[in-house]
């Protein structure tokens, strides 16, 4: 929901609309449309799903997009909680990627040099 203000600084006034945060939007209730015609069905094309995260272990997602610099760990390779795991460079800026709690290595989805997006899996830890 839009406000309107008038705003008085060092004598100068000023209009300014500012949305509402957490109010309620208004719902705007359209007329009832009359069905359309039938149309004949398309060929149907092929769905792509989504990449889905691994399931038997905690998967380590990628915080942010970015590109892989180094992998620290191979699979069955045993990490402690906050170890690093992944070298993220996101912004020119080396991001280190550590476990979120102890166990073994049980997949290793990335590459050195692959871009990443947020959400991506990079490990898989068991």
């Amino acid at each position: 929901m839009l406000r309107k203000f008038n705003i008085a600084i060092d004598g100068k006034e000023y209009y300014v609309e500012m949305e509402e945060i957490g109010a309620v939007a208004p719902v705007a209730v359209a007329a009832p449309v009359a069905p359309a015609p039938e149309v004949a069905p398309e060929v149907a094309t092929p769905v792509v799903a989504a990449p889905v995260a691994p399931t038997g272990g905690d998967t380590q997602l990628a915080p942010m997009p970015g590109k892989i610099l180094d992998i620290k760990v191979n699979v069955g390779d045993a990490v402690t909680e906050n170890q690093v795991v992944i070298i993220l460079e996101a912004m020119k800026l080396e991001n280190e990627i550590v476990a979120v709690n102890a166990g073994i290595i049980a997949a290793v989805h990335v590459q050195v040099g692959a871009m990443v997006n947020a959400g991506d899996a990079l490990v898989t830890i068991a």
